[in-house]
């Protein structure tokens, strides 16, 4: 009998479509460290108590943490007002848009992503052999009736940044009912709420108030942005208690460590330190903004933002490429996208003071030089 098997073991066809995931840098072309404005981290650092009680976990390395997360899903109960039973937490909130892929979606299924979403999104649905779909935006962001029109039989999840990386657009929330409204009840509806903390208390979504009466909404959150605990990856999600307890399924065990449980509720008891990074970002955003309005007659544009990052857009003789060696001969990292439909674009995270003006003058020195 001839042997027709392959020599060597070979990558599903799906995995072998998936770009892989490419962060935001942390040193310049020639390996030199430099200011990074390239990956949303929070500007003012950690909390102190979230730092205390991390060094705390370290009488208890030999112990396995407690699988489930328990004392910090109840420390988000408490503080949102949720049931614990219907919190999953995970390696940051990356691990659970995977799982929610990997529980409710699969071959023959499509996953709707809105255009310049998160990139992210593309590689979760590939990995699990769906097919992703991309609806139309609208200036940037995420539209509504485009999305909609793209719903088919196939149709097992959209993902909706809100506000959206790397674009810092947001959708309302009466639209983001709408959207709800007008999707099939076998189509899970994932709102990405990494950046909610910037959010003035009037600008909520109603994300969590919908994955609460909800069969097929699910709110994913992380303690990586506000929280300054992007190091330890902790990440929850709330949604119906079948969607929950089908992710934790096939969630790994143990896997939000002892020292990451124990910062993680210490961050959201520490109500100064979110305060204090919310009112710098709104701040240094704004002041940012204006700035760069002041760049228009270089062809530079800000998209309006939500969350702790302003997308610039490069639109005269100046090109984002240029701009982007540029700044990073001055000594500072921005995020670049050529890859991703937005060649045209710098996303850059909002810093100090100090460093955002450094950002703002030399785009004036290369917008005179370019």
């Amino acid at each position: 009998m001839t042997d027709t098997r392959s020599p060597a073991p070979q990558l599903k066809p799906w995995i072998s479509a998936i770009s892989p995931y490419v962060p935001g840098r942390a040193t310049t072309d020639d390996g030199a460290v430099a200011c990074k404005l390239s990956s949303n981290e929070n500007p003012l650092g950690t909390s102190i108590a979230a730092r205390d009680a991390f060094r705390a976990a370290a009488t208890l390395l030999e112990r396995y943490p407690e699988g489930s997360s328990q004392s910090l899903r109840d420390a988000i109960g408490t503080k949102f007002d949720l049931d614990p039973a219907r919190i999953i937490c995970g390696v940051g909130s990356d691990e659970l848009l995977n799982l929610a892929a990997a529980s409710f979606a699969g071959p023959g299924d499509e996953i709707l992503i809105p255009r310049h979403g998160f990139s992210a999104y593309w590689i979760m649905a590939r990995r699990v052999g769906a097919t992703p779909v991309e609806a139309a935006d609208n200036d940037y962001g995420a539209d509504v009736d485009a999305l909609l029109a793209n719903v088919t039989g196939r149709t097992r999840i959209l993902y909706l940044a809100n506000p959206n990386n790397p674009t810092g657009t947001f959708l309302p929330r009466s639209e983001v009912e709408r959207l709800h409204a007008g999707l099939p009840s076998d189509c899970l509806l994932v709102i990405d709420q990494a950046y909610a903390e910037y959010l003035s208390p009037e600008e909520d979504d109603g994300g969590l108030a919908l994955a609460h009466a909800a069969a097929n909404v699910l709110v994913t959150r992380t303690f990586s942005k506000i929280h300054g605990l992007a190091a330890e990856r902790i990440g929850w999600a709330y949604g119906a208690a079948p969607l929950v307890q089908g992710m934790h399924r096939i969630r790994a065990p143990f896997n939000v460590t002892t020292a990451g449980q124990g910062a993680a509720v210490a961050a959201l008891s520490d109500e100064t330190f979110i305060a204090a990074s919310a009112a710098h970002n709104r701040e240094c955003r704004d002041w940012f903004e204006q700035e760069i309005a002041k760049l228009a007659v270089a062809g530079l544009r800000a998209l309006p933002s939500k969350g702790n990052f302003v997308l610039v857009l490069f639109e005269g003789r100046l090109t984002a490429e240029t701009a982007f060696h540029g700044l990073m001969r001055a000594g500072f990292i921005v995020r670049w996208f050529p890859g991703q439909a937005l060649g045209h674009c710098l996303r850059i995270t909002i810093g100090t003071r100090q460093e955002m003006e450094g950002v703002v003058e030399a785009l004036n020195a290369l917008s005179i030089a370019g």
